[in-house]
């Protein structure tokens, strides 16, 4: 599997230690109190998968002060979860919104610092399996993911306030996302402020560097805010074939995947859907944070949340024979357009 470090930590003697520990003050622990419905509507995850994580943290969050290991971890779950300091606190009695603040930084910190497990581009292996997902969703070739950005809004910052003004009038960071036909995130840039443009944070990520110098096979599909690439698909610019507007459609179809995507991770971590008050620094981090415990819950078959709208996926591909003319055809076009 793709994350063996998860499920090396979930052994008996873990799970019997954490029963036993006291989560909450004066209170029954909520792995114990809540049943498995609860649990995933109030922390997004089960109850054997939130042990697995609190094993998986366990030696970045030595107890701390009053609070455990596994009261760190389930006070930043409820935290991203509902994107409210006040209800990361509802399970804790005594806690201080400091030390709840805090906690939410040592568990984003150490979610973060475990990311190449979790969010990295495929192996040739993976790469292979991919394309044959995608093809067989759309009968486009050579596809291994979908592109697109997303701002994450903020509270206005005191340092360069400016730059983090997006192009619809509120401060943000602008997060790039790449994601598999099964919503897995393979690649994350969350560092740039909502101004910066699409464009440029391909232009400078790691990504650019892997796909301009070869080290990936494969293609990414993305919209008109990226330039046109060997590797990056984007529409035709004023189609006037109809195979032109049959791929525009059929590439238009499976890109969707990304956008529905970054609408279940805002949706499941509703702290990505609301303003974070917090050093922009730090919104990058839960950021990054969330979108590791979005793989696990792809990997994990976590059931959304239930306000989670699940867009309907488009139809197989009806003829696939024909679907690699058809990208050649609209690749020509499309530099044609753009030269």
């Amino acid at each position: 599997g793709r994350t063996p470090g998860l499920n090396s930590t979930s052994d008996l003697n873990l799970k019997r230690a954490l029963r036993r520990e006291r989560v909450l003050r004066d209170r029954s622990n909520p792995l114990e109190m809540y049943n498995e419905s609860e649990l995933l509507e109030r922390f997004r995850f089960d109850r054997a998968t939130i042990f697995e994580i609190v094993g998986a943290l366990t030696p970045q969050l030595q107890r701390n002060g009053a609070l455990s290991p596994s009261q760190q971890v389930l006070i930043a779950l409820r935290f991203f979860a509902s994107g409210s300091f006040q209800n990361s606190l509802g399970d804790m009695v005594n806690v201080h919104r400091t030390t709840a603040c805090r906690a939410i930084r040592r568990v984003s910190l150490a979610l973060m610092r475990i990311m190449g497990r979790y969010v990295h581009l495929p192996t040739q292996e993976e790469a292979a399996r991919m394309k044959q997902d995608f093809y067989f969703k759309s009968g486009l070739p050579g596809i291994i993911g979908c592109i697109d950005g997303t701002h994450v809004r903020i509270q206005a910052p005191s340092q360069d306030e400016y730059l983090f003004v997006n192009r619809k009038g509120y401060h943000s960071i602008n997060v790039q996302l790449v994601c598999t036909n099964d919503m897995q995130i393979i690649d994350l840039v969350s560092k740039w402020p909502g101004s910066t443009h699409d464009a440029r944070i391909l232009r400078e990520s790691a990504l650019h560097r892997e796909f301009k110098e070869g080290r990936i096979t494969g293609l990414l599909l993305g919209d008109n805010g990226y330039p046109l690439k060997r590797w990056l698909m984007t529409p035709v610019i004023a189609p006037r074939t109809p195979q032109e507007r049959r791929y525009n459609f059929k590439q238009a179809s499976t890109r969707s995947i990304i956008e529905r995507c970054i609408g279940v991770l805002k949706r499941r971590f509703h702290c990505l859907h609301s303003e974070m008050r917090m050093h922009p620094e730090r919104v990058c981090v839960v950021i990054a944070a969330c979108v590791v415990l979005h793989n696990i819950c792809v990997e994990k078959r976590m059931p959304l949340p239930r306000q989670v709208d699940v867009l309907d996926q488009p139809e197989e591909v009806e003829n696939p024979e024909d679907s690699l003319e058809l990208v050649i055809v609209s690749f020509a076009r499309s530099l044609r357009a753009r030269h």
